[in-house]
């Protein structure tokens, strides 16, 4: 692996932010000069580390003060130095984002636990203040992930551990597939080597066997979109190693993993994601029931293209992910994406999309209010946000996200506090249905209310598994 170097960096910047070259040049002298004569376990100086996360930061064409952050990381924590003074050299906003990311001393605490539980809460959190904190975040984790090799094995298994359960759900929820699905196939190699070995090389044998297959449908795509005069762009795409193994685990062959190949294509207005869907359904059958239109329901992270899985003319099924190159930036890399749609404008548009249209952002801060005790919020957090999930419709086509498990009762108050509290019976696909009934992937749930009703029944609070809908029982069982 070639050693990057100050130079990749501030030629990364060039590309999309020349004038800021001059500043981040000043916060990579400022940490290389903290860090002096530390070393990182692989015997490379430490500056590498904080330079590899501010260049992934770059490659995702991140604003100054996040790439600034990235480079200053580990200041606070490593260093002598405090906020304040990365406030006088630099600025408040690089100040805040350098402590947002900076763990917690542990003088604060009574025990490595407790200190390690506040850390988590503090990196979960960050994200409520500001989504930069989570972003610079995972840049951290993903380069310390790459270089897991020279850890011990028991660093490697707990790193791969508390990656898949904190950082994986964390980069789905904001978007930002590329770094997930990195960062799965990184801890799944450390978590099950044998087994990803095994998959490793049957996802290497497929590729190889289907490669000129999927040429020829791209250069077929791709020759029919020239001639319709619609500008494109066409990738193929494997799924990951984890993916892979998710699916296997749960009994399916190999074979039968519709999205196993995949042709992206992107093209530059949505009307013409609906005229492609129909020329490439004219050159191959598509297979009905994996049609998905995202970008009229788009997912829960904002997620938007059109799938459809067909046959090739091998029999062959590979999916074609059909969206505009703007929606293709935020289907791989999620809210980051603004940075290059918005400009300087992005961390507020960011903010502003999280807390108007990211469900888990309302559950989080919901949880954040709710549970003082750190090992409570975080064990909540893993069972109700970043556990499986069931996405339910309402019959208008709303879709909400809910913890497996969850009950009419838990979507009602996920709606509103007036539907919750006015609520006396369901309809689940079409039959009448008892309040505790235990909700699938997509049902179809219609709520019946009553203004007069004499509100939430005595057990409703046993039947509830969000701390939402039980705090919002409780609030009305008081108040009566």
């Amino acid at each position: 692996m070639n050693t990057l170097t100050l130079t990749d960096l501030l030629n990364k910047i060039k590309e999309y932010n020349p004038d800021e070259v001059d500043i981040i040049k000043k916060a990579y002298d400022y940490a290389d000069n903290l860090h002096k004569g530390q070393m990182r376990q692989s015997g490379d100086a430490y500056i590498t580390h904080p330079l590899n996360v501010a260049y992934i930061l770059a490659d995702m064409h991140a604003d100054r003060d996040t790439v600034c952050a990235g480079l200053l990381h580990d200041t606070l924590e490593d260093t002598d130095i405090t906020k304040e003074d990365i406030r006088i050299v630099f600025n408040n906003e690089i100040a805040e984002l350098v402590d947002g990311v900076t763990k917690l001393s542990k003088m604060n605490f009574s025990s490595k636990h407790d200190q390690n539980m506040a850390n988590t809460r503090k990196i979960i959190t960050g994200i409520t203040s500001d989504v930069r904190i989570i972003i610079i975040k995972l840049a951290d984790r993903l380069h310390n992930m790459r270089t897991l090799e020279f850890k011990s094995e028991f660093k490697q298994k707990e790193n791969s551990l508390e990656t898949m359960e904190i950082f994986v759900p964390l980069a789905y929820y904001i978007g930002a597939y590329r770094i997930k699905s990195e960062l799965e196939d990184l801890s799944f190699k450390y978590l099950k080597p044998d087994v990803y070995k095994k998959i490793e090389e049957k996802k290497f044998k497929i590729e190889e066997e289907n490669n000129e297959m999927l040429r020829e449908m791209l250069i077929k795509i791709h020759t029919m979109l020239n001639d319709k005069s619609i500008p494109n762009e066409i990738k193929i795409r494997t799924k990951n190693i984890y993916g892979i193994y998710k699916r296997l685990s749960e009994g399916h062959k190999i074979s039968d993993i519709h999205d196993l190949l995949a042709l992206k294509i992107m093209v530059d207005e949505v009307d013409n994601c609906y005229r492609t869907l129909g020329l490439v359904h004219s050159l191959y059958n598509p297979v009905n029931s994996k049609f998905k239109d995202y970008i009229c329901n788009p997912k829960t992270n904002m997620y938007s293209s059109l799938h459809t899985t067909v046959f090739s003319r091998e029999g062959k099924l590979v999916q074609t992910q059909i969206r505009t190159f703007d929606l293709d930036k935020i289907a791989s890399f999620g809210l980051t994406a603004y940075w290059d749609i918005e400009k300087g404008n992005a961390r507020d548009v960011m903010q502003n999309e999280l807390k108007d249209k990211y469900q888990f952002f309302k559950s989080l801060s919901e949880l954040n209010i709710m549970f003082k005790d750190n090992q409570e919020f975080v064990e909540q957090v893993k069972s109700e946000i970043f556990s499986d999930r069931v996405y339910v419709y309402t019959l208008n086509g709303d879709v909400y996200e809910l913890p497996k498990g969850a009950t009419p009762i838990d979507l009602a108050y996920k709606i509103s506090d007036t539907i919750g509290n006015t609520m006396i019976g369901v309809y689940i696909n079409d039959e009448y249905k008892e309040l505790d009934t235990v909700l699938k992937n997509k049902d179809r749930v219609r709520i019946i209310t009553d203004d007069l009703s004499y509100g939430p029944g005595d057990d409703w609070y046993d039947k509830a598994v969000t701390s939402l809908a039980k705090r919002k029982i409780k609030e009305y069982s008081i108040k009566k």
